[in-house]
């Protein structure tokens, strides 16, 4: 006799498991969606209804830890039971003996449930001296977004906010700042980072921005644990969350004697601390190479064995003359030992169209190339996400991906 746990909302819930019980299914828990978790240690399967707030990374892999099997009913989201690898939802007035049939069948999809990528942060940084941190965190978000990824992108730059101005949001919207006062409180979740974002339509789709502080003066809001709980947070609320950090991690402009105070820099050591993975971007001219040697060593003892990524911007004859990229491969392994180097050249064109209409450079100038060249850079960041609509400029909608009580509260 299999044991389930019902927990959708009432008062279908207690009809549904005088229902089972008929079929011999037996019930150990009905309860209210919110309430799920822990499950009980009998458990074998259990019925919940299948909308995002609900259905979550957390919950799937608390599912998986304990063997138990996970049935989605409703309509919330048609396409987010696929995510998880789980069978498609069951009608919202499904009956017990078709549950109890459900239970029964042996699903391929359940058995043999592939692994998708996993949900990830991803922390853009650069050296001091404007290497283009902000710009490449943008085009990234886009390009995360083309190959079919639920995209936050996010802006925790504690000395130079800009991605708001880049992309013409309103620099009064609630951001980052609010999600950390959130997440302090423990009130955190998926709604409410939903509700805190702005939503950016480009030609990949849609991608959730939560803002940076308006005024930099502002940055003891973003302290290490706040920030830390809200990356979390983020990790499954989002399937990539790019974040854009400021230059400096270190303490040397700190109070040296108010340890307990709090830190001008803790975001961005906090945020590269989190990260499942780091873009290390880099100018390329004399000054930015040194510059990004000289940080590179401590960016590496910060991070620990996170996968870094090194990326040279702005590429150009000018300042090393006509074989800038042998140069700067050939410096970066004397120095620091790096033979692994993606290179985006210099397309001012597209960056002073994309400054002009305040949007990506993809929505913008298509055709360039660095939007090309940080296309094949998503891939390797994140090798598993392959583009939806390959050569495409446009790419897939995400409209159709936002779950319906998300676009509720938006609209509310």
């Amino acid at each position: 006799m299999t044991a389930v746990v019902v927990a959708v909302a009432e008062p279908r819930a207690s009809a549904l498991a005088a229902e089972l019980d008929l079929e011999g299914v037996r019930v150990v828990r009905v309860t209210s969606p919110a309430g799920i978790l822990p499950l009980p240690p009998e458990t074998e399967a259990l019925l919940v209804p299948a909308t995002r707030d609900v259905l979550t990374p957390a919950l799937v892999a608390a599912c998986d830890r304990a063997g138990v099997r996970i049935l989605a009913v409703g309509e919330g989201d048609s396409r987010l039971p696929a995510r998880f690898g789980l069978p498609a939802a069951l009608p919202a007035d499904v009956a017990g003996w078709e549950v109890a049939a459900a239970l029964a069948a042996e699903s391929p999809a359940t058995a043999e449930r592939p692994t998708g990528p996993a949900n990830r942060v991803t922390a853009v940084w650069g050296p001091q001296g404007s290497p283009g941190r902000s710009t490449l965190a943008i085009q990234l978000s886009v390009e995360l977004a083309r190959a079919g990824r639920r995209t936050a992108l996010v802006d925790a730059d504690t000395v130079a906010p800009s991605i708001a101005l880049l992309l013409g949001l309103g620099d009064d919207a609630p951001g980052i700042a609010a999600a950390c006062r959130r997440a302090e409180l423990g009130a955190l979740d998926d709604a409410e980072l939903t509700r805190l974002a702005a939503v950016l339509q480009t030609s990949a789709g849609e991608i959730e921005v939560l803002g940076g502080l308006n005024r930099p003066s502002r940055w003891p809001e973003l302290s290490e644990s706040r920030l830390r709980m809200t990356l979390q947070a983020c990790r499954g609320w989002a399937e990539e969350t790019v974040v854009d950090v400021a230059a400096a991690f270190d303490a040397d402009d700190e109070a040296t004697f108010d340890l307990a105070g709090p830190r001008r820099h803790a975001a961005t050591a906090a945020t590269l601390r989190e990260a499942d993975a780091i873009v290390a971007v880099a100018a390329a001219d004399p000054l930015g190479i040194s510059r990004f040697l000289r940080d590179h060593a401590e960016l590496r003892r910060l991070c620990g064995a996170t996968p870094v990524t090194v990326v040279v911007n702005q590429v150009r004859p000018g300042p090393l003359g006509i074989d800038a990229r042998g140069q700067i491969r050939r410096t970066l392994e004397r120095f620091a030992g790096i033979t692994d180097v993606a290179f985006l050249p210099l397309d001012q064109r597209a960056a002073d169209a994309a400054l002009l209409h305040a949007r990506p450079m993809a929505d913008v100038t298509p055709r360039s190339p660095l939007v090309a060249a940080v296309r094949r850079l998503a891939r390797t960041v994140a090798p598993a996400a392959e583009p939806a609509t390959a050569g495409s400029s446009t790419g897939s909608s995400r409209g159709a991906r936002r779950p319906l009580p998300a676009r509720a509260a938006r609209g509310a």
